[in-house]
């Protein structure tokens, strides 16, 4: 049976599932990972096939002025995925496939090639995206506003995504003659059958509302994948060994351009709270140098956090989890999306201090912020609970099981 998962955003976005397809070719599936094109090595080093997925994903939005991002600005790279995305979806599929596993961004237009091919799909989604009166609705800039306020925001978050898809989504139905039918109208027939949606995060951060309609479950997180024979690279375990456990800081994909002034502010931070730490270079190029002070790529992080004091991150959705995963607690510095959720996520848990707006960040905060999740017992031992409790999650194994009861029924 050939599973085909469709994914597309930044890296992020993409690894999650590279650890989900590695578990699903192991139980004797077939598995293809549709992504852009940078992340082609990802992919295939997990073991999976590659296919092409149109996106810019160099076009993302830059932090913009104030408090955050331009809402205008992410309207239009927005719509400028989306747009790239819908153009060729469909070949990604043409390469064959049995049942399609899609990502919160890619089900607005997979429901529709779902519907002109026959082929079964399951939502396999990176946060909650289904509305709901516990909590906001994870777009950046939206406060609480009690149960109903919060419902009403996540349904009109929902329009606004549907009105993004439209242009979309015609061109689409017309390149596979199907009838015309909006994006609205899409998900409301996906919402009146129940279709199922697995989501790849732990109820340790959030718990499944009440208020969801059958069919939505919380599965657990995926991990991405790791290879058993993988180790840090040899300046990365000298520096480890020389000294008190660091601090990781890094943005990953986020603050492109921003490199100079945030590096100057982490090593700032790090001395004044008297800290060994390591930069991850990233999107944004952090770059330092010193005795107390390592520079690094990409790493895995399920090797690299659990030797780590804390963790100074954007507050990504694998970030955050592989910080928990880890027992480190976080400082988190939120730029945009779904970040300012997660961020609010562990500091609501006791496993980081509050949130420090990207904009607002300086290395006074930072500095302050470190000396309490660091010298606090009370933020570890809160990441470690909340490590334990993840423990006896099995996200992939909760995958699998839904693709097998979706095609043995």
């Amino acid at each position: 049976m050939r599973i085909l998962i469709a994914a597309a955003g930044s890296r992020g976005d993409i690894a999650p599932y590279t650890g989900l397809g590695a578990e699903l070719r192991r139980a004797g599936y077939e598995v293809a990972l549709a992504a852009a094109d940078p992340f082609a090595p990802l992919v295939r080093a997990a073991g999976l096939e590659f296919r092409s997925l149109p996106a810019d994903t160099k076009a993302r939005p830059g932090p913009g002025t104030g408090t955050g991002p331009d809402p205008r600005e992410l309207m239009r790279t927005a719509a400028a995925f989306v747009t790239d995305l819908g153009r060729g979806f469909a070949d990604a599929v043409d390469g064959g496939a049995d049942l399609l596993l899609l990502s919160a961004t890619t089900a607005p237009l997979g429901w529709h090639l779902a519907e002109a091919t026959g082929i079964p799909s399951l939502g396999v989604h990176l946060q909650p995206t289904a509305p709901t009166g516990d909590f906001p609705p994870t777009v950046p800039g939206v406060r609480p506003l009690g149960r109903f306020g919060n419902r009403m925001t996540g349904r009109l978050a929902l329009r606004v995504a549907d009105r993004l898809h439209d242009p979309a989504v015609t061109q689409l139905r017309r390149r596979l003659g199907l009838p015309p039918c909006s994006p609205a109208a899409m998900r409301r027939r996906q919402e009146r059958a129940n279709r199922p949606v697995l989501y790849g995060f732990s109820t340790a951060l959030v718990r499944r509302p009440a208020d969801w309609r059958p069919g939505l479950e919380i599965a657990g997180t995926w991990w991405p994948h790791v290879d058993a024979d993988d180790q840090l690279p040899p300046e990365v375990e000298d520096f480890l060994r020389s000294g008190p456990p660091p601090v990781l800081v890094g943005f990953g994909s986020m603050a492109s351009g921003e490199g100079e002034r945030l590096s100057d502010i982490a090593v700032r931070a790090l001395r004044r709270a008297g800290l060994r730490g390591i930069l991850q270079a990233g999107a944004a190029g952090l770059a330092a140098e010193g005795d107390d002070v390592l520079t690094v790529g990409d790493l895995p992080h399920a090797l690299l956090f659990p030797r780590l004091a804390a963790v100074v991150h954007h507050a990504g959705a694998g970030t955050s989890a592989a910080a928990l995963r880890a027992g480190v607690p976080a400082v988190t510095v939120p730029v945009t999306a779904d970040q300012p959720f997660w961020a609010g996520r562990l500091a609501a848990i006791g496993a980081a201090a509050d949130p420090i707006p990207f904009r607002s960040l300086t290395a006074e905060a930072l500095a302050e912020a470190l000396r309490r999740v660091v010298h606090r017992p009370a933020y570890a031992q809160a990441a470690a609970g909340a490590a334990e409790h993840m423990t006896g999650e099995d996200g992939a194994g909760r995958v699998l099981l839904a693709v097998r009861q979706l095609t043995d029924g």
